[in-house]
């Protein structure tokens, strides 16, 4: 009996509703869930790390594949070549990792800046300074500010997005 780490694709904004079902089938589920600063207090304050997907530790063998293609919400396992592709315990466990440096960060900052807004740099080496918003770095947790420094000159410096908090209206 050897079980794994799969990837199961939810249908649009069913990840909570496929992990309910899951769960009452008694099948193990991860499903990472990160806090992130919002404008509007009334938007919510925990997102899916990965929107549309979830993660099962099952044994494919004994259950069999279609006893998770046909639970409400799946949309089906991610297979390559027709096989369903299984994620080591080692990514499990640094994603597991990476969630919970993002959350005593302080959240991510989602849709919360626009370039060229102002921000202060709360944490590391640059803690205290005022930057420039610039872009948020695609593919992972980082941002790329405008460190302001003497005589209006401006130092691009890539931060954690966590470092950085939304400053001042100019």
């Amino acid at each position: 009996m050897a079980t794994y780490w799969y990837v199961l694709h939810s249908k649009p904004h069913k990840e909570e509703l496929l992990a309910e079902q899951l769960e009452l089938r008694r099948i193990e589920t991860f499903a990472p869930h990160i806090r992130v600063q919002v404008v509007n207090p009334r938007a919510r304050k925990v997102r899916a790390y990965f929107p549309g997907y979830l993660f099962v530790h099952v044994d494919l063998e004994h259950m069999g594949l279609s006893a998770l293609q046909y639970v409400p919400g799946s949309a089906g396992l991610i297979s390559f070549g027709g096989e369903p592709a299984f994620v080591p315990d080692g990514l499990i466990h640094a994603i597991r990792q990476r969630v919970q440096e993002i959350d005593s960060a302080g959240g991510e900052l989602f849709d919360v800046l626009k370039p060229g807004e102002t921000v202060m740099v709360h944490s590391g080496p640059f803690a205290g300074y005022e930057a420039i918003f610039d872009v948020r770095l695609p593919g992972t947790e980082r941002v790329r500010i405008l460190l302001k420094l003497l005589r209006n000159r401006t130092l691009p410096v890539e931060l954690p997005a966590g470092f950085v908090r939304p400053g001042k209206k100019s």
